[in-house]
């Protein structure tokens, strides 16, 4: 199997606000934050496994504007392509904004990832995401615009204003974890997709690797995702048990459509799913992930046109 290794590194979870369709955070869950040394050195180890691309994700990453410095320079001299994934809080002027972004591009950040939302904009002023998007295209920093949504007719406007600024983005569908889970499920309205997922892994603030970046760390029926931790194990090892885990790069190539007709799911039904809640429904539940790992090499293998 070839695999580029890339992982979304949760720096920490804290976050300056409350979405209410954040998949990373959910009532009560507690705030963790890595040591910046110990953070350098796995970037390090991630540089000697031959990983290609970090994103720095989970909570607010520039709430540690410094820290981020390091570990964006860290990324620099190890050739590692670096990603952070911001709210834009911190973009409310355009002087503020030229600030970080230009120390950012000087430091050797490879892209700014600005999330954009109906429920981000409760919280962050949508001039805040104009700002942040100008000043990368004033000093030639790579970025896009996140922009969540569950397809209702309420979002046009936000990507409306998208749209009359002429930003680059790009629609991301909702996942309904986290925070998400309490919100109403509109009409899928699509065709029968394969369900295909890049499956990149998640290293968690207290060490914790998940071969999903999404929401692998939600299922906590099954710990189908869960691949170990830094404390006990390598980089390499757990990118390697990601790697070679057939069910995982079936999904990849696959897709989780073929693998629930395999269990038996009738069309009718699969269509009705989003992505990632039919990963949930196929590997949160113990009968369907036994029933996938015991035809893995065999039956499922060989479900293909």
């Amino acid at each position: 199997m070839n695999n580029t290794r890339q992982i979304a590194f949760g720096y920490s979870t804290r976050c300056n606000i409350k979405c209410n369709h954040c998949v990373a955070a959910h009532d009560g869950s507690p705030e963790t934050k890595m040591a910046l040394e110990s953070a350098i050195q796995i970037i390090d180890e991630m540089s000697s496994s031959h990983v290609t691309g970090i994103s720095f994700t989970a909570g607010e990453p520039l709430l540690y504007l410094d820290e981020m410095k390091e570990l964006v320079r860290t990324c620099k001299m190890q050739d590692i392509y670096s990603r952070i994934v911001t709210n834009g809080y911190w973009s409310k002027t355009r002087d503020r904004s030229d600030e970080v972004v230009s120390t950012l591009k000087d430091t050797g950040l490879s892209q700014l990832r600005i999330s954009f939302s109906r429920w981000h904009q409760k919280n962050v002023n949508r001039e805040n995401i104009l700002n942040a998007a100008l000043s990368c295209q004033r000093y030639g920093l790579d970025y896009f615009i996140s922009f969540v949504t569950d397809f209702r007719k309420e979002d046009d406007v936000q990507e409306q204003f998208l749209q009359d600024n002429q930003l680059k983005y790009f629609p991301e569908p909702l996942i309904y974890f986290g925070n998400a889970t309490g919100i109403t499920r509109p009409p899928v309205f699509t065709d029968y997709p394969a369900h295909r997922c890049a499956m990149n892994p998640y290293l968690s603030p207290d060490l914790d690797m998940f071969a999903c970046c999404d929401a692998g760390n939600q299922f906590t029926k099954t710990d189908a995702f869960y691949l170990g931790n830094l404390k006990s194990h390598s980089v390499d090892h757990l990118f390697q048990k990601k790697e070679k885990n057939l069910l995982f790069h079936l999904i990849k190539t696959m897709g989780l459509t073929a693998m629930a007709s395999f269990l038996g799911f009738k069309a009718s039904e699969i269509v009705k799913y989003r992505k990632c809640d039919l990963c949930e429904t196929l590997f949160n539940s113990t009968d369907h992930l036994e029933r996938l790992k015991k035809s893995a090499t065999t039956k499922l293998l060989h479900w293909k046109r």
